[in-house]
């Protein structure tokens, strides 16, 4: 049976494949691990979709390929008998075929006049290959030499599948890196990993499909600051888990997105697709690259609830413990730039989302209050949208309504 690498999610095209954990010829157990693949959502290791012994190896370790490619074949138990059934059926059957003429075998052959005379055929001729019109229109029409194609016809004969497969099997050949200039004694190469290399893949296709804009508010959280202080100290001996503001920002982000539903959706080309349910990706440094795992159903959940998903989801990413599941199904992002001490960024659209929103540090400012000047701690929400998808008053009212639910936060309210 043919292995392909399972799809993972709408957003993920192809994968790396990182290393086989088996090797030719091993028996493997459906489900046990045969492979870690590398996509620019997650690290996962892939099991065996059934038990056999591993036959072939078709893509390397270090390869890129698409999702629904074949990466290696399996012998399974009963496979070969299916395969050789039609073969003993077809040798069953009558030699009698309805067709005039007989067809004689192991006779000498007849000269051109019919006289019965052997024909000599120079050894030349005999190594000369004769190709159908078609089998040489193709090879011609794609720049290929008949001679390098394997036949699979009678005697070795060459036919329009096999130029067609060599054809195929040419352009899916991993193309040849371009030379690299030498470095020189200043400078030091650093080779990309797996994960670089797709998050790069992710980051020019995000570039190159989305014509972006981006737009930026200040939000008033000094009552947001001072609930989190009042409240952060209970919480962790509560529930084990340190409270930070991102919480509070994925409520009121979820909240709005049920507002303003254009937000929560994708380009289709000829459509506008709207989701349904509102899955927030929270965007999270790990040792081996940025990940995105998704808290699904935000809108239903607590602060307190959030805090708990947050912090689950932060710690296994951290661990390299994500699964597949953790990073499928986002319909917005959440990049907290704030954590790193950024106060305005731009970030890049997380394909194939509509808008990703980074909320920065919370830095403490003095605003004009009524008619007095006052010291406020202000945190800027910057949102980078899909300007096919919504234009500057949709996106507009969406980042100011996630800055008026922050802004309304009572310190004095109930607790978390």
């Amino acid at each position: 049976m043919k292995i392909e690498l399972p799809q993972v999610g709408e957003s993920v095209t192809e994968g790396i494949i990182g290393r086989w954990l088996k090797q030719v010829g091993d028996r493997v157990e459906k489900y046990d691990p045969l492979v870690e693949v590398v996509t620019d959502k997650v690290n996962m290791e892939m099991p065996s979709p059934a038990s056999g012994v591993l036959s072939s190896i078709l893509v390397e370790e270090g390869q890129t390929v698409p999702m629904g490619a074949v990466i290696a074949e399996m012998e399974v138990e009963g496979e070969e008998a299916a395969q050789a059934a039609p073969a003993t059926v077809a040798a069953s059957e009558p030699e009698n075929i309805d067709r005039t003429g007989t067809l004689l075998k192991d006779v000498a052959p007849v000269g051109p006049t019919g006289s019965g005379g052997p024909v000599t055929i120079p050894p030349a001729a005999q190594a000369t290959k004769r190709y159908s019109p078609a089998v040489l229109r193709l090879a011609a029409e794609h720049d290929v030499d008949p001679s390098l194609v394997t036949g699979t016809g009678i005697a070795g004969r060459i036919t329009r599948k096999d130029v067609q497969g060599y054809i195929d099997a040419r352009r899916a050949a991993p193309k040849p890196a371009p030379a690299q200039p030498e470095p020189s004694l200043d400078e030091e190469r650093v080779p990309l990993t797996p994960v670089r290399r797709m998050i790069a893949a992710n980051m020019v296709r995000s570039a190159t499909e989305i014509p972006e804009a981006w737009t930026v508010v200040e939000a008033d959280v000094s009552s947001l600051v001072e609930l989190r202080e009042g409240a952060k100290a209970d919480f962790q001996r509560r529930e084990g888990v340190n409270l930070t503001y991102l919480p509070f920002v994925v409520k009121a982000v979820a909240e709005a997105l049920k507002e303003h539903p254009i937000v929560n959706s994708t380009w289709g080309g000829d459509a506008i697709i709207l989701k349904r349910r509102v899955n927030v990706g929270v965007a999270i440094a790990a040792p081996d690259g940025l990940v995105v795992p998704v808290v699904r159903d935000a809108d239903s959940l607590s602060v307190a609830e959030l805090a708990m998903a947050i912090d689950d989801l932060a710690t296994r990413a951290r661990a390299g413990r994500l699964t597949v599941t953790d990073v499928q199904g986002g319909t917005f992002t959440i990049n907290n730039t704030g954590a790193l001490g950024s106060v305005t960024g731009k970030a890049i659209i997380n394909h194939p989302q509509a808008a990703i929103l980074n909320t920065e540090a919370i830095v403490k400012r003095p605003v004009v209050v009524g008619d007095a000047i006052v010291i406020r701690s202000i945190m800027n929400l910057c949102l980078t949208f899909d300007h096919r998808i919504m234009d500057g008053a949709e996106a507009g009212a969406f980042v100011s309504d996630v800055k008026r639910r922050l802004d309304a936060i009572d310190a004095s309210g109930p607790g978390i």
